[in-house]
């Protein structure tokens, strides 16, 4: 583990949108005979939880509560091979696989349907017990059973997948099998309401849709005509007169008009019904409608009455003034929930718009209530703006009988026949406070016409607004008098204890949702345009189930009229487009239904006959009928379905639409927006077959038989079979390792490490667990534009992230021993150098990046670097001073400054600094490019203005730039620091000296001379990363490529000469870093690196050993892979350097012992302390009163002027304080003593016989408190100094000082050397004190 804590703030900088940390604990192998069950750690590593027997797959998966269910064609599973029939569980908490009783299904399982609610696994696959392709696991009762409509059979008999429609109150079952539905019944088919008169402006669909009455709405029309006859705007709501005086309004003359509409109710709205007036000279010509509260313009749909053509307007849709359109019908795109639009008559014909009346708008009566008991009504708040949400109450005593209870009947108006799915919205108790009063209540759903009625316990004891299924089926509204009601009363056996002995029931809303303008009515009457069959009809590969469906039937037969369902038209008329002619082959293996009501189909198909004839492998079926997918479908089967908001994710096995538009992009993965009807690549698809898709954390999970995710037709990444696709974030990338998904199953999840980050991101050490990354806070993006010479492609709205095997980035580099080879690709966003920098008057720290980025502020934006002024170009290396001075080197031009390549910004006063540096020119037909700066503590005399070439020394203090000896030439790429003061400078690139080439050199600061490193042909060719290892001129590695570009190379030099230690390196590996890094721990020492350190190496990097990595350590022997990073196309990213805030850590590790040994160890050095102190004391005790008694007999002494010095101390007390006086404050000085003695003869009183002795005139009254002045004196004396010049802190306790550094004063009493510390850096030491002001 590397220890980042000892190397203060650390920052990783590179070209990449994503980063991943390696696990290199465990390497995982697969049995190519057998399928492996994985699972996904926090971190993002994968692991192998189980393999079948030889032969076996695993095909689908999904989890209830803890426990993981598998599925596919098996014997045996697990390391233990615990014996299982094609199905088993597994517990993570436990580890354990168990088999799923006995008597499970006797084939192969595709699918698996976890309903959580209920805790029952639905199976589908090819077996015939317990049920015919399908069983249902009861985790409850641990036991197998048929599903309640036996199974099915017919073609392929296999159900290939199960899953739930969009309000998942039903499944959906699909694959290869026949169905049979009863018809002897009419067929009804686009038949409108008796009542209603047909036009030409409505459709089937449209027809169908229930009016929503208004009388209780607040109606405007402004302006209105002044003529009181055409002025009432309520006279158009379903007048009883034809159009003309008091059934017609007008507005007024010559100006345009808004009629708004406030409900102030929740209404779930399909559109629009509008009729036109045909009084001579008015008329509405073109009018838009918005939705309130949210005032959005709606776009509407159409049929136009001329043509028949579907049409879509938004601000200027058409209203048609030909006296046979009676009115017409405007559909929004999707349903819209409003509580009032406005309709804005923007054109007209003659004097002023107008709006007709609707003749006859209910048959016979709009929608009605009737109840029996008492019944109230009760209001609750809603989340939309001045709106109540009303229901009726009725309470109950607990244990009345339901035919004693109350009822509450709905009488839905029906507009016309059609398959419909009733609802009944239940209240939330949450809203009403009345939780403890709910109960269950018994719903009976009317049809009409004869039908049977439904019957349905329903509980009302729920939180929240929730809707249940009551009825599904045919409503045909043949006569004037239809009528179809829903019935509501106390359940047989309520739920609940109520509250003070009382039952509350809730009557909110009814809701009828039109699923299909097709429908067969079981009644035999007659009706216009209607068919009457005899014969059963056939279905093929679709089935609905209600989950809430109490009753049986046997699907394997005939299913009755009353048992099918809205959506089992599907399997009807896709039986009839496939000509009524299917095989074991065709089948539907993917089903998914948008929140729309739309549900898609995919598969190996064709469809040959009807509307959809051409269609292939991909169909919607859309308002009772099937619709053609753009371009006819995808030229290849069809294998999986991911929903995520409006884009449909189709994964399987082709390469363009069936009629081909994508030039070959979709090959595997396509996208299929819903809203624009329109097909998008990913990317350019996958090398191979798809077999699955799984949205998981906003990302497509893409799994199936494929070596490469490709980004374009030509380029792509390995992926090995398992790859994901962001559909959230733009630079949110992920790693995942090689391996099998659990095939396509019901609502996996998978847990995926991410570390999203654009080209920068933060690490400290993390313990046992690695290091802790931490991404960007800004995010930084692709600049708007960038030089020729660094083309990047800007990202799109999402991307492929590359696995494991990172593949080739970097083709071949053809180059000479003289120029150095090109820098790693920096395609934007991409952070390529970056320091830290401590704010002198805050303290706060930054860190300071350049790259090739552009960088937005609430005020402003630039680029390159990432603050302040703008740069135009790419930095390559930053650099702070003490001097609050940034350095900026790289290949750019600074607007408005003569700057080219190297720039210096002052952070203290905030802007750049144009006159402090002289701008560096370049050599002829080349351009200016600083790859490194660096700082030498080692102080220089030289000083003057000439040129130099590849390296240049600038003196901060004179603001002058000095060349380093008589110079090189070539190109610099890095440099590092030897020796003890860093008095060697070690430069590395592509240089010449003396006349040969070169590609190491060092130079002396102390004898101002160039030397080579070595012979120079033990280096392959230009070097592109240095490092010294802590100072030692005889360790020194050295990386690059060789003359030819063709291979890179590492080389490390040991004092005599150059070895190769990187020969496992791969031809694409290019590095850009070499340093030495602190471990937390250790590993085995060799000649080439100490035990406590590692060689970090980051670039972009392959070797056979680990595939690609961005960063790897190497310990002296062998490579470990660290780190990964991928850009936002996919591709490898780089790291190109890692920076920190410390100039010198150590690489020492400390050993500690432990803390309760360190705790018994104070103990003891402290009772030892006081045990001396104490015998000190009593000592001197003695040997005082022995020097008292041999003084009383010198009678001479009484008479002398001064004898306070030689009083006895009065307690034992200042016998100690006397004895530690030196001890605790340190021996008197000269001065201190010539203080004592002049305060004793300026004294003429008697003196104190008890106070303290003269010889310890400062010492303190205790021990205690001589040490706590001693501290506040301390303190007082720490202050803030700047060095005036530099000092080179070699001796023994002594602090290296450069010019102009600030420190702070700990300590000045002494005249000539201070005590002071480096805030910087926390060392401390003494330092001359003339040195410092």
């Amino acid at each position: 583990m590397v220890d980042f804590s000892r190397m203060g703030q650390v920052g990783l900088a590179g070209a990449f949108a994503g980063l991943s940390l390696f696990n290199n604990a465990t390497a995982i192998t697969f049995d190519p005979s057998a399928s492996s069950l994985l699972a996904r750690t926090g971190e993002g590593a994968l692991t192998t939880l189980g393999t079948t027997n030889a032969g076996g797959s695993i095909q689908s998966g999904c989890a209830i509560n803890d426990i993981f269910y598998f599925a596919g064609s098996f014997s045996s599973i697990g390391n233990t091979s615990v014996s299982a029939s094609n199905i088993a569980s597994y517990t993570p908490s436990s580890g354990v696989f168990a088999a799923l009783g006995s008597n499970g299904p006797n084939g192969p399982i595709y699918s698996l349907y976890c309903d959580v609610s209920t805790g029952q696994l639905w199976v589908g696959g090819h077996f015939t017990s317990p049920g015919s392709s399908v069983a249902i696991w009861d985790t409850k009762s641990n036991s197998w059973s048929a599903p309640p409509f036996k199974g099915f059979t017919g073609d392929g008999a296999e159900v290939l997948s199960i899953t739930s429609n969009a309000s998942e109150n039903s499944l959906l079952f699909a694959g290869s099998f026949l169905t049979s539905f009863a018809a002897n019944a009419t067929a009804l088919n686009n038949t409108n309401n008796p009542n209603i008169p047909y036009s030409p402006g409505a459709t089937p669909f449209s027809s169908s849709l229930v009016p929503v009455p208004l009388e209780g709405a607040e109606i405007l029309g402004q302006p209105s005509s002044s003529d009181p006859q055409f002025s009432n705007i309520l006279n158009i709501l379903c007048p009883a007169g034809p159009d003309g005086p008091g059934n017609t309004w007008l507005a007024a003359n010559g100006n345009g008009a808004v009629i708004t509409v406030r409900d102030f109710s929740s209404i779930n709205a399909y559109g629009v019904r509008l009729g036109n007036t045909f009084q001579s000279g008015f008329g509405t010509t073109t009018f838009s409608v918005t939705s309130i509260p949210d005032n959005t313009v709606q776009t509407l749909s159409y049929v136009n009455p001329s043509t028949g053509q579907n049409m879509t307007c938004t601000t200027t849709c058409p209203l048609s003034t030909d006296s046979s359109i009676l009115y017409q019908d405007f559909i929004f795109t999707s349903p819209v929930t409003l509580t009032g639009m406005q309709i804005t008559l923007s054109g007209w014909t003659g004097e002023a718009p107008c709006s007709g009346n609707l003749k006859s708008c209910f048959s016979p009566n709009p929608s009605n209530t009737t109840s029996t008991g008492s019944w109230i009504t009760k209001n609750a708040v809603t989340d939309i703006p001045a709106t109540l949400q009303t229901v009726q109450v009725s309470t109950v005593a607990v244990g009345t009988s339901p035919s004693q209870a109350p009822t509450f009947t709905w009488q839905p108006y029906v507009s016309a026949s059609g398959q419909y799915d009733v609802y009944l919205v239940i209240p939330g108790c949450a809203d009403f406070q009345d939780c403890p009063l709910r109960t269950s209540v018994q719903v009976t759903v009317f049809p009409g016409g004869g039908s049977q009625p439904w019957v349905s316990s329903v509980s009302q004891q729920v939180q929240s607004d929730t809707t249940t299924l009551v009825y599904s089926g045919p409503i045909v509204p043949s006569s004037t008098d239809f009528v179809t009601t829903v019935s509501m009363t106390l359940a047989n056996n309520p739920e609940g204890t109520g509250q003070d002995g009382q039952y509350e029931l809730v009557a909110g809303n009814v809701a009828l949702v039109l699923t299909s303008a097709n429908v067969t009515s079981a009644t035999g009457s007659g009706s216009s345009g209607s068919s009457t069959t005899s014969s059963s009809q056939h279905g093929f590969g679709f089935f609905e189930w209600p989950l809430s469906s109490s009753g049986s039937i046997d699907a394997t037969g005939t299913v009755p009229n009353t048992s099918e369902t809205s959506l089992d038209i599907i399997s009807i008329d896709l039986y009839n487009a496939l000509g009524a002619t299917t095989s074991t082959t065709t089948s539907i293996t993917a089903i998914a239904q948008h929140p729309s009501g739309t549900v898609y189909l995919g598969g190996n198909f064709q469809l040959i006959s009807g509307s959809t004839s051409g269609v292939s492998n991909i169909v919607a079926f859309k308002s009772g009928s099937f619709i053609s997918p753009p371009n006819n479908g995808l030229n290849g089967p069809v294998t999986s379905f991911a929903l995520s908001g409006s884009e449909l994710y189709v994964g399987g096995s082709f390469t363009d639409t069936n009629i081909a538009s994508t030039q070959g992009k979709l090959k595997g993965v396509a996208i299929y927006d819903v809203s624009s009807n329109s097909w998008k690549a990913m990317g350019a698809g996958v090398n191979g077959v798809v077999n699955s898709l799984a949205l998981a954390n906003g990302q497509i999970v893409v799994a199936g038989n494929f070596t490469e995710a490709l980004n374009s037709s030509t380029a792509g990444v390995p992926a090995g079979g398992l790859a994901t696709w962001d559909v959230s974030t733009v630079g949110n990338m992920t790693f995942i390792g090689n391996g099998t998904l659990p095939a396509s199953g019901q609502k996996q999840t998978q847990f995926v490490a991410e570390y999203g980050s654009s080209g920068l991101v933060m690490l400290s050490s993390g313990g046992s667990t690695g290091p802790l990354l931490t991404s960007s806070v800004v995010n930084v993006s692709s600049p708007a534009t960038v030089t020729k010479r660094h083309p990047h492609v800007r990202r799109g709205p999402s991307s492929w992230i590359s696995h494991l095997n990172i593949g080739t980035l970097f083709t071949r580099q053809s180059v000479t021993s003289s120029t150095l080879p090109p820098p790693l690709p920096a395609p934007a966003p991409a952070v390529l150098a970056g320091a830290f920098w401590t704010n002198v008057s805050t303290s706060h720290q930054v860190a300071i990046i350049g790259g090739n980025f552009s960088f937005s502020s609430p005020s402003a934006t630039s680029s390159a670097v990432a603050i302040y002024d703008p740069i135009n170009g790419v930095v390559r290396t930053v650099y702070v001073d003490q001097k609050q001075q940034l350095f900026v080197g790289g290949e750019f031009n600074l607007t408005g400054t003569s700057a080219s390549g190297l720039a210096l910004y002052d952070l203290s006063a905030q802007q750049w600094d144009s006159s402090s540096m002289q701008p560096l020119q370049a050599s002829a037909g080349s351009s200016v490019v600083v790859r490194s700066i660096t700082s030498s503590t080692y102080k220089s005399d030289t000083a003057g203005s000439v040129s130099c070439q590849a390296i240049c020394l600038f003196d901060t203090t004179f603001n002058q730039w000095n060349p380093l000896g008589s110079g090189i030439q070539g190109d610099i790429s890095s440099v590092s620091y030897a020796g003890n003061n860093q008095d060697i400078l070690i430069a590395a690139g592509s240089i010449i000296l003396d006349g040969s080439t070169t590609n190491v050199a060092q130079y002396n600061f102390a004898n101002s001379t160039w030397a080579a490193m070595g012979n120079s042909a033990e280096i392959p060719g230009p070097v592109t990363a240095v490092t010294v290892n802590n100072g030692n001129s005889s360790s020194i590695f050295a990386a690059g490529r060789t003359a030819d570009g063709s291979s890179p190379f590492m080389m490390f030099w040991d004092g005599v000469s150059w070895s190769s230690v990187g020969s496992s390196l791969q031809g694409t590996t290019n590095i850009s870093q070499l340093l030495m890094v602190p471990l937390m721990n250790t590993h085995s020492a060799n000649s080439i690196i100490e035990s406590d350190r590692m060689l970090m190496i980051s670039g972009a990097l392959s070797d056979s050993s680990f595939g690609s990595a961005s960063s790897v350590l190497f310990d002296g022997s062998s490579f470990i892979p660290y780190m990964a990073t991928a850009t936002a196309q996919g591709a490898l990213g780089s790291i190109s350097s890692l920076f920190y805030s410390l100039a010198n850590f150590s690489f020492t590790q400390q050993q500690f012992l432990a803390t309760g040994i360190v705790i018994l160890i104070s103990i003891a050095i402290a009772a030892g302390v006081v045990f001396l102190l104490a015998l000190i004391g009593i000592l001197w005790t003695l040997l005082s009163r022995r020097d008292d008694r041999v003084a009383k007999y010198n009678t001479s002494d009484d008479d002398d002027d001064d004898n306070s010095v030689q009083h006895r101390p009065s307690s034992l007390l200042e016998h100690i304080n006397a004895a530690t006086r030196t001890t605790i404050l340190g021996a008197p000085s000269s001065v201190g003593a010539e203080k004592d003695d002049a305060v004793r003869k300026a004294t003429t009183a008697e003196p104190d016989p008890f106070g303290p002795d003269g010889s310890n005139y400062l010492r303190a009254e205790t021990p205690s408190d001589a040490v706590v002045g001693t501290m506040a004196a301390e303190e007082e004396f720490t202050r803030p100094a700047h060095a005036r010049y530099s000092f080179d802190g070699t001796g023994e306790g002594e602090l290296r000082l450069t010019a102009g550094l600030e420190v702070e004063v700990l300590d000045d009493r002494d005249v000539a050397w201070w005590y002071t510390r480096n805030p910087q850096t926390g060392e401390e030491g003494v330092v001359p004190a003339a040195y410092l002001y």
